[in-house]
């Protein structure tokens, strides 16, 4: 079974990363999938992203990275993908998370949406906190990859 995770990945965290290698148990491939929102302004590139997520996953086998514009299930049927990963922190990630499967399945029958607990020490870290502590000079070489600390040192904010 291939599954789909979606996300800006804008950068990738620790936390990103742990459910990617936890989804590779489950699934026969996890495509981690850079969404191209055009209504958000990311601080690093597609490519970049794309970049940053090869290299963390590059010791994971069944990891495919990619990016897509567009809707996630017209991705998932052009990769013949049957699941969408998400991952949970809080319970305010759920009602949103819930809402989005639903969609999903309105668009496309073919499509489930798993969730998988955040592992507990990354319940709190999210792309946004990274920035705004990489902003302010502060460490993040415990939220994020290593090849990740330096893309944000490097940042223009």
């Amino acid at each position: 079974m291939i599954a789909l995770y979606p996300g800006s990945f804008d950068p990738i965290t620790l936390g990103h990363l742990d459910l990617i290698e936890r989804g590779a148990k489950l699934f026969e491939k996890v495509i981690v999938v850079v969404s191209c929102n055009p209504t958000k302004k990311p601080l690093f590139s597609v490519e970049k992203r794309i970049q940053q997520i090869v290299k963390c996953t590059n010791h994971v086998e069944n990891v495919e990275v990619d990016s897509f514009l567009g809707l996630t299930v017209k991705y998932a049927q052009l990769k013949q993908a049957q699941v969408i990963l998400r991952g949970l922190r809080a319970l305010s990630d759920f009602e949103g998370e819930l809402q989005m499967a639903h969609t999903n399945k309105t668009l496309w029958d073919g499509i489930e949406t798993i969730f998988l607990a955040t592992s507990n020490e990354y319940s709190f870290l999210s792309s946004s906190v990274v920035k705004e502590i990489a902003r302010f000079g502060g460490a993040v070489n415990h939220l994020v990859p290593e090849n990740v600390v330096q893309d944000l040192k490097n940042a223009t904010f």
